[in-house]
């Protein structure tokens, strides 16, 4: 049944290949018959789109990124702001903010608040953020300069390297909000005087185009001659972990045949191609960059285990559920990975996956070893991890959660 007016999705860039499961979220709520206006601060940047995006008939509302780009455009839309019932609590709430940190990049969220706000169109009666920095910060503003009530989506760098001052003030105001893990959950609920208001809702995963059976492992056994095929897709940036799991490893026995492609661009890209080679692994690893998300899904099929060494990193940035582990179980593949956020709650260690603690090397190498040696073992937590997978991390339950709140939030049209 279509829904009454429209819901205004703030999210950082749009369309992006780390983001598949916000993409997911999109797509998902528009089968339910959710209207959608999709408002990005910024235009993409990567090579590549995914084939959900390709499915999604949303209109996408670009923001000025740079005020300076088009200053008639957000010159147009401070002064009307300036003329709202809305302007005083908005402005009130920015000034608020420069007083604990006055730099360009909060005058930039407000000028693109006031660029929203003022070029919604009237069917759009909700809005909602995608993390609780910056797109929040601009829906947040947007919100109260127009009169809308909003919602958002709390992730993982948003959550944990936010202020917790930003974090309450942000929470206060919102009328009702999602998170993707329990500790997630446990923390803004504790920053919050209404805690009830924010739910725990994984993003899970649209098992489309995966196997509907779990696959047998392959018999490569990494003792032998077999090459075993390993597996890692994830941004190059410090919290992933990646100079650890190079460093595991380079521990590993010199007789043991293996093999590890990594998908997948960032800003230590670099550094890490160097470290693999001063580690003399640079025959052991094809970086392939970022890619299509048909050749993600080829590469897990034809991968043994997945590794992901994921860490806190010292900005405090982390992980929350990477879509990627659940694809890759999906696949009926183990994965080597951490105990970081919501890690522990998709990987039952021995059952459907091995959990090493974060920045422990060693852990790593021993359970890359156990790994790579044991076919047996590898079909096993396998076999555990595709039944788990589709028993607890099935997106339409969240979809599901999703669409109720929104259509309770929305006002019917006359």
């Amino acid at each position: 049944m279509m829904k009454a007016g429209r819901i205004a999705v703030v999210v950082k860039g749009y369309p992006r290949l780390s983001e598949t499961f916000i993409a997911q979220e999109l797509f998902g709520l528009q089968e339910r018959g959710l209207r959608q206006l999709i408002v990005a601060l910024r235009r993409p940047y990567d090579p590549y789109i995914h084939e959900v995006h390709e499915k999604i008939t949303s209109e996408v509302l670009y923001l000025t990124e740079y005020l300076k780009d088009d200053r008639p455009r957000v010159e147009r839309a401070v002064a009307w702001a300036k003329k709202q019932s809305g302007y005083v609590a908005a402005r009130s709430r920015f000034e608020a903010g420069l007083k604990h940190k006055r730099n360009s990049e909060r005058f930039r969220r407000w000028g693109q608040a006031c660029v929203l706000a003022h070029e919604l169109p009237e069917d759009v009666t909700w809005i909602h953020s995608h993390y609780l920095h910056s797109p929040c910060t601009v829906a947040r503003y947007a919100a109260i300069l127009s009169g809308r009530q909003w919602s958002f989506s709390a992730h993982a760098k948003d959550i944990w390297t936010t202020e917790r001052w930003e974090l309450e003030a942000k929470l206060a105001d919102a009328d009702w909000g999602v998170t993707c893990t329990r500790a997630n959950l446990l923390y803004l609920r504790s920053l919050c005087k209404t805690p009830d208001k924010i739910s725990l809702v994984y993003h899970g995963l649209d098992f489309c185009g995966f196997p509907t059976v779990p696959r047998p492992a392959t018999l490569r056994d990494g003792t032998k001659s077999d090459c075993v095929q390993i597996i890692s897709v994830g941004r190059l940036v410090d919290k992933k972990g990646y100079d650890n799991l190079l460093r595991a490893f380079s521990t590993l026995p010199k007789d043991i045949n293996w093999h590890l492609t990594h998908i997948g661009g960032g800003e230590l890209s670099q550094p890490l191609k160097k470290l693999g080679e001063d580690l003399g692994l640079d025959d052991q690893i094809s970086w392939l960059g970022p890619q299509p998300r048909a050749v993600v899904l080829e590469a897990l099929k034809n991968a043994d285990l997945f590794a992901l060494a994921c860490r806190v990193s010292k900005t405090g940035d982390r992980d929350g559920l990477p879509n990627v582990v659940m694809e890759a179980q999906a696949m009926s593949l183990p994965c080597i990975s951490t105990r970081v956020s919501a890690l522990p709650e998709v990987i039952k260690d021995s059952e459907t996956g091995v959990l090493c603690a974060p920045d422990n090397v060693s852990s790593l190498a021993n359970a890359l070893l156990l790994l790579i040696t044991q076919p047996s073992e590898r079909e096993r937590i396998g076999m555990n991890a595709f039944h788990s997978v589709h028993d607890n991390f099935s997106a339409s339950p969240g979809l599901d959660f999703l669409e109720e709140r929104f259509s309770q939030s929305l006002e019917p049209c006359s």
